[in-house]
């Protein structure tokens, strides 16, 4: 929804001014001096054209990459919201490159809704933010989040105090709803819009959201999912052991898919992608080239150590409870 604001008044143009007659010298006088030529008065600025205003200056192109953690945050503070609220907001934070957004943190903020106003507590969040950058100071201010599916008015309003505190701010809404049995999430930024003369309004223009994680967050995502499979929604934590077997697992079933399509297009039945290849060629690349028996005689070697690590910690471990014992003595 568009939210509407007075114009600017177009900047006054002074009238030209028209020119002075000057009075003939005398014959066999000299000419006076000629009076020096006004200084021409410095130009409009010219006035952006309409595409320009709503593509806007996004720094970091038009992708947004997401991480679950901002995820699993805004679902917690929807959860916990206060008795009656419609929906929760919140600040989120990250960093920006010049391809991408990517949004790594977020906190909620508290704030109070009705159908003619909206108050936030501004203060809060100001010392939020405060308190995060000591912790991890590359993130700044991206934007802000809301639940829901639906951009209000009183969305506008916010956006604009956001506006004040990051350049082009992006706005993320997700559907807490479940309509369509899914979770929705869009992130937009806003564009001016109007003609001279006449009142503006903002226009959120939708961006692309790319779902990314870092490797710990992969291990909670995969915990997260195995969820779904479980009768009562609860599963325990793996061992270490259980989580390296599955790991394993999941490598060799990848690799089973890649020579499979390996064979398919040297058989024909698949049509060779190059993009494909090149990825493949560079992960091949990747792997160190290692004979067997180089890499068996690394293999035990490095066992021996950590044995030798074992019995060395188990040494000294019995050494202090023997120093113990005879101290107490």
């Amino acid at each position: 929804m568009a939210a509407t604001a007075p114009c600017a008044a177009p900047p006054a143009v002074a009238p030209p001014q028209s020119p002075t007659a000057t009075p003939a010298a005398p014959a066999g006088s000299a000419p006076p001096p000629a009076a020096p030529a006004a200084p021409a008065p410095p130009a409009p600025p010219p006035a952006a054209p309409l595409s320009a205003a709503l593509s806007g200056p996004f720094p970091g192109g038009r992708v947004v990459r997401l991480h679950p953690v901002v995820l699993a945050s805004i679902v917690d503070s929807f959860e916990r919201r206060n008795e009656g609220a419609a929906r929760v907001i919140g600040t989120l934070l990250g960093t920006v490159d010049k391809h991408s957004v990517e949004v790594t943190n977020c906190f909620s903020v508290p704030h109070n809704e009705s159908e003619d106003e909206v108050a936030v507590d501004m203060e809060f969040a100001k010392n939020m933010y405060e308190l995060h950058k000591k912790v991890s100071p590359s993130e700044i201010i991206l934007g802000w989040y809301a639940t829901g599916h639906d951009i209000t008015e009183h969305s506008v309003l916010i956006h604009e105090y956001y506006s004040r505190e990051a350049h082009n701010p992006i706005h993320l809404t997700v559907d807490t709803s479940l309509q369509n049995s899914r979770m929705s999430i869009k992130a937009y930024v806003s564009a001016p819009m109007g003609v001279p003369g006449k009142t503006m309004g903002v226009m959120f223009t939708p961006l692309t959201v790319k779902y990314v994680y870092y490797d710990t967050e992969r291990i909670g995502v995969d915990l997260i999912m195995k969820t779904c499979f479980s009768p009562n929604r609860v599963i325990g934590l793996s061992s270490d052991l259980q989580q390296v077997g599955s790991a394993s697992a999941r490598i060799q079933d990848t690799l089973t898919m890649v020579l499979q399509y390996a064979e398919d297009v040297l058989s024909g039945k698949v049509a060779a992608d190059n993009t494909v290849g090149r990825f493949l060629m560079d992960l091949i690349n990747q792997v160190p080239k290692i004979s067997p028996e180089d890499f068996e005689t690394m293999l035990n070697s490095n066992i021996n150590d950590l044995l030798m690590v074992t019995y060395l910690a188990n040494l000294t471990q019995s050494q202090i409870a023997l120093n113990e014992k005879l101290l107490s003595l």
